[in-house]
């Protein structure tokens, strides 16, 4: 069968607006994320700087070797997580430790079934009602602003809104596209200037630290919420276009990543979930055996993106305060609503799920442990106890 010239450049284009959408989308959250738990502006540039480099090199890797459109991206999710639990016992150190740990969990699932299993367990309203849970400080952060900076954030508001209505996977681009254009004018009429230096992208080493706490309140609710809202929904996607997901050299490939990057700051790296469509639908061509491509493709521009995380990161630092939170939020409002969908709907979960939420929003704090640990744990305690109750009101 001949292939046609349109056909075959449609892996190709299908794979350069998965790698733009996948990166514009969300690195926003993932800085957010790492300055929270103590990176420097040049340590948090240096993350996201791993992150892209990892995840692009295991696309290469894993697209290539099984000729399937797998894609990989970094913890959205987690990264939002960081943002609610803050600066541990250790500061940045121990995260870094944290981030290696999560590395090394991500391997043992892909070698070891039996903690897969486990892992699959968790009830999935508990773990997506901690994940809203974590979620609801950032995504409050666009109205927040509203009343503080209105005149910079209602035109990123608007103009997402109308990206949303017409083209909404470009609502979060074209919402930062505004975001960057505001920040340069603001830096243009400020009068302050950029050294060439901070826009070179380096990679900066951390010795990674370790503490009970920073392993409780980062490691584990980081491992759970990557499992549960990009692993596993990724091997769904994957799925629902007739893919099969190899799970232990993904597993394998994303874990050794995590741990690799994490010294240089990256927090983890995972299946692609909302953008692997992108490249395994029927945009990255009607030959499903050629749209190993279009995965393929992204790992290349992905690897071109990471040259630009210092520039981002030093464009981020100065920009007016709450902007760039402002676009961050607006990414994750999907996220959110779907992890709320799920966390509430089965009706005997609900007290539990909504036990599980609230505490992971208060933003508790105990024993040097942050609430996203803290919500599992007493979302599981109230589910118990519920279930307990229904047993005996049986017998």
């Amino acid at each position: 069968m001949t292939i046609s010239r349109p056909e075959t450049s449609r892996p190709i284009i299908a794979g350069v607006v998965t790698a733009l959408v996948g990166f514009t989308s969300s690195f926003a959250v993932v800085l957010a994320g790492l300055r929270a738990v103590g990176a420097s502006d040049a340590q948090a540039a240096s993350g996201l700087l791993a992150l892209t480099l990892t995840f692009g090199l295991g696309i290469l890797l894993l697209s290539w070797r099984t000729k399937l459109p797998i894609t990989l991206a970094w913890s959205t999710p987690g990264a939002a997580l960081l943002v609610s639990t803050g600066a541990v016992e250790g500061g940045w150190p121990a995260a870094v430790g944290a981030f290696v740990i999560v590395g090394v969990l991500i391997v043992l699932t892909g070698l070891i079934p039996a903690l897969g299993q486990l892992i699959g367990k968790i009830p999935v309203s508990l773990a997506q009602a901690m994940l809203a849970g974590v979620l609801l400080s950032l995504c409050l952060a666009p109205f927040k602003a509203l009343g503080t900076t209105p005149l910079l954030v209602l035109p990123i508001i608007i103009a997402w809104l109308i990206m949303m209505r017409f083209a909404a996977r470009w609502a979060v681009p074209v919402a930062l596209a505004l975001a960057l254009a505001v920040i340069g004018i603001y830096l243009v009429l400020s009068g302050t200037t950029l050294s060439a230096a901070h826009l070179v992208p380096t990679l900066v080493w951390t010795t990674p630290g370790f503490s009970w706490q920073a392993i409780a309140g980062i490691s584990l609710p980081l491992f759970i919420v990557t499992m549960a809202s990009q692993n596993v929904p990724g091997v769904a996607v994957l799925k629902s276009f007739g893919f099969s997901t190899p799970w232990r050299s993904s597993m394998v490939v994303t874990g050794m990543g995590t741990a690799l990057g994490a010294p240089f700051g990256g927090h983890a790296i995972n299946l692609a979930a909302l953008s692997a469509a992108l490249a395994a639908g029927e945009e990255a061509g009607s030959e499903p055996r050629r749209r190993w491509v279009a995965a393929f493709t992204s790992g290349w521009v992905y690897l071109l993106l990471a040259a630009l995380s210092a520039a981002l990161v030093t464009l981020v630092a100065a920009a007016p305060a709450g902007l760039v939170e402002a676009v961050a939020g607006l990414a994750l409002l999907s996220t959110m609503a779907s992890a709320i969908s799920a966390a509430l709907a089965e009706a005997k979960e609900r007290i539990g799920a909504i036990v599980t939420f609230l505490i992971a929003a208060s933003g508790l704090s105990f024993a040097g442990i942050g609430a996203a640990f803290w919500a599992l744990l007493g979302g599981l305690v109230v589910r118990w106890a519920l279930s307990e109750r229904r047993a005996a009101s049986r017998q």
